[in-house]
């Protein structure tokens, strides 16, 4: 779990807090609306598109639409329809917020780290993270930060080998903005992406890391990593970059049925 160090202390007398609180987790808290905007991430669609992506009614996707315009997380714009015998009509074309997904993400790991005291909230929250997990990782692994700046985030391993490691502005070209994992500044513990900190990669059906010489090192379930040695890694596996105040944990989750 992130250190006490980024806990925040909500009373239970915000009323206001926690009823706006309570309205984000309703709308997030059903799995068709998170499809939805697994759906919508990086291609705009209509209600019909979106309707037949997620197997249910024009009627049901537009409630579903209307709920997540509410708290701000998609937009709509005008755009052209399908050709259809009738011609082509204008409609309103939707699609996530720059970074969505993301944002979700990091909004719920922040509520995760505060103090609130209302088990139904807290039981909430910690399903809702869940299942966005599930959903932004689809068939892919996913490393979720916790703690820091940037508690929340989740990286997808999109490709077959990522490096780990703290942002280098020097390094253009020496690692893959897309698939890496690059963490920011205040992570100080862990070695710049350069070198690397770590690699993670796929060896036949199995996922594996390793230190790459870091001077903090890599712990795998509090288990120091023999230097240049990889473990292989299961779905909860929890990965640390480094110790101490600027370390980087992390948790490695990968759906049942690719372990198999």
């Amino acid at each position: 779990m992130p250190d006490d160090t980024y806990k925040t202390i909500v009373s239970d007398d915000e009323s206001g807090f926690f009823e706006n609180l309570s309205e984000y987790l309703n709308v997030l808290g059903n799995p068709t609306r998170l499809k939805i905007l697994k759906l919508i991430e990086n291609n705009p669609k209509d209600i019909r598109e979106i309707s037949g992506g997620i197997e249910t009614s024009y009627e049901n996707t537009k409630k579903h639409l209307d709920k997540l315009l509410r708290i701000g997380i998609i937009k709509k714009e005008a755009g052209m329809g399908k050709p259809t015998s009738k011609g082509i009509h204008a409609v309103w074309k939707y699609s996530t917020i720059p970074g969505g997904m993301e944002l979700v993400a990091r909004n719920i790991g922040n509520f995760c780290n505060m103090e609130i005291k209302n088990p139904d909230i807290q039981e909430r929250l910690q399903n809702i993270r869940k299942m966005i997990d599930d959903e932004m990782a689809g068939d892919m692994p996913v490393l979720v930060l916790l703690g820091g700046e940037d508690d929340g985030r989740a990286y997808i391993l999109k490709r077959n080998e990522s490096k780990l490691g703290r942002y280098d502005p020097t390094a253009k070209g020496l690692f893959d903005e897309d698939s890496d994992i690059v963490l920011k500044d205040s992570y100080r513990a862990v070695t710049r992406v350069s070198k690397p900190h770590a690699v993670i990669f796929k060896d036949k059906e199995y996922w594996l890391i390793k230190d790459a010489g870091s001077a903090g090192g890599t712990f795998l379930n509090n288990h120091d990593l023999i230097k240049s040695s990889g473990a292989i890694l299961k779905d909860g596996d929890m990965i640390d970059l480094g110790k101490g105040e600027g370390k980087a944990t992390l948790v490695f989750h990968q759906k049942k049925s690719q372990n198999s």
